[in-house]
């Protein structure tokens, strides 16, 4: 399964850099990995764990379908399943458990989902906050409507400051892998 995707840096191992490179990052490739080096000036080993996971920007509309004021906050792709959230400018601390509803669909490749929530009842001149976040990543989408006008914002936070990111252009996400513990480098 890592036939083609696997490189060291042969010029490297002489100075002591015994990195393993892994393309083309997959959500199945989340584990434990474990390295053994022994050489003539010793031996040494490490563990070394990865996370994969998918996440996107989410989009705040106001969701003018409905019988009321609703907003309609929606993500295309996560992995592993994230937590919502709603938050107001004006009602800060306010719980909006009891006022949104929020659906996981599982897409098509049967690994990520789509988040979609609902927050009913909103007033004008407030801004509402989407906050979507799991152990990869938390992303938040912002909506202040006026009676004039509505604005937008979003952004989004990698939650381990190791990441490093790999975009795949085939399912039009965004891979995590995240290393917990350092690699090995001997001297």
């Amino acid at each position: 399964m890592f036939r083609g995707r696997t490189a060291v840096f042969a010029d490297q191992v002489i100075v002591g850099n015994a990195s393993l490179r892994l393309k083309n990052v997959q959500l199945t490739d989340a584990g434990t990995y474990k390295c053994y080096i022994i050489t003539s000036k010793g031996k040494g080993n490490a563990n070394l764990e990865y996370k994969t996971g998918a996440f996107s920007m989410p989009e705040v509309n106001v969701d003018y379908n409905a019988s009321s004021e609703t907003l309609r906050c929606e993500a295309p792709r996560w992995f592993p399943q994230p937590t919502v959230v709603w938050a107001s400018q004006v009602d800060r601390g306010a719980n909006f458990s009891e006022v949104s509803n929020t659906s996981f669909e599982l897409n098509s490749e049967n690994v990520t989902m789509k988040v979609v929530s609902v927050l009913y009842n909103v007033t004008i001149n407030n801004t509402y906050s989407c906050m979507i976040e799991n152990d990869i990543a938390k992303a938040t989408g912002d909506i202040k409507v006026t009676e004039s006008e509505i604005k937008r914002r979003s952004h989004l936070q990698l939650l381990n400051s190791k990441a490093s990111l790999c975009v795949s252009s085939f399912l039009a996400i965004s891979w995590a892998l995240l290393p917990l513990a350092p690699y090995l480098m001997l001297k």
